[in-house]
């Protein structure tokens, strides 16, 4: 049994609304879920809450606030074991609140969703937040940095620090966001999707050859079902993903980086990659983000 590592998300919190139906409803439609379920999201959120889970201790830094409605996401992160440090905790808005449906049929998710964009934290304010708990200098103590680039100037600052403690960081590369540039240069892993296409990029070998000409030595292209891309230091593999019946994809990725956080402390690159991609695929199989464990 190792010891526990202690990592440090960087990222969006948001409330997620999730709801089971037959099919997406059509235009002026109203239908009647099949089931529903509340609990916390975010790329960096789900992360954290994967990570706690595999054993470990989580502490993400996102912005919360003091609105009453937060109280449900706080909560459901106390009890997942996820510390918290708040960039805005005057903040007097809601935090942003995802609509999901999940197709039963299929598993598949439409979100909407409002991210980061309208709140977005400075410098002082990350200082702040870690406060006594983790030197902001240095980050002492800490082992793996995430960063989903939903707060990208407290990001890149994280990730510079990370990099001259020779703590590595890890990028959850869901999405292109505008900032990325200057983050990506300090990842030691980029996990990216299908769907990350950086400017000028429309196919996985375009962002393979834009992540290497930055200096990324580590990259990995999830592709859903299909197998996982993997480039170690210039060397390229394809790593398999177990078959499943998928009842939900929701949150699939961002649970595959928090595993991949917890993995790349004791495996191998190609090992964490399948061992991840284990963890993703059974949290596939039941409704929402929570059951599976």
């Amino acid at each position: 049994m190792t010891d526990s590592k202690h990592g440090l998300f960087v990222g969006l919190a948001t409330l997620d609304l999730i709801y089971l139906t037959e099919a997406l409803p059509t235009q002026n439609q109203k239908i009647v879920a099949l089931d529903y379920t509340v609990a916390a999201g975010g790329p960096a959120t789900n992360a954290a809450v994967t990570f706690g889970y595999l054993g470990d201790r989580p502490t993400l830094l996102s912005i919360f606030g003091a609105h009453p409605i937060n109280q449900l996401v706080l909560a459901d992160l106390e009890q997942c074991g996820v510390a918290i440090a708040d960039l805005n905790p005057k903040q007097s808005e809601p935090l942003p609140t995802s609509s999901i449906i999940v197709t039963q049929a299929t598993g598949e998710r439409a979100v909407v969703s409002l991210n980061a964009v309208r709140s977005q934290a400075g410098l002082e304010q990350m200082e702040q937040a870690l406060g006594d708990r983790i030197p902001p200098d240095s980050l002492s103590g800490i082992d793996i940095v995430l960063i989903d680039g939903h707060q990208m100037e407290v990001g890149r600052e994280i990730a510079q620090r990370a990099k001259a403690s020779q703590i590595p960081v890890v990028i959850d590369g869901g999405s292109w966001k505008l900032g990325f540039e200057e983050v990506l240069p300090l990842a030691d892993y980029v996990i990216c999707s299908s769907n990350f296409h950086p400017p000028g990029c429309s196919s996985a070998k375009e962002v393979l050859a834009y992540l290497t000409h930055l200096g990324v030595p580590h990259i990995a292209i999830t592709q859903g079902g299909e197998p996982i891309q993997a480039f170690c230091e210039g060397t390229a593999s394809s790593i398999p993903v177990p078959e499943i019946r998928p009842v939900d994809t929701l949150g699939a990725g961002d649970i595959f980086h928090g595993a991949f956080c917890h993995y790349i402390l004791q495996l191998s690159f190609e090992q964490a990659i399948a061992a991840s991609a284990n963890v993703a695929a059974k949290a596939c199989e039941s409704f929402g983000t929570r059951s599976w464990m």
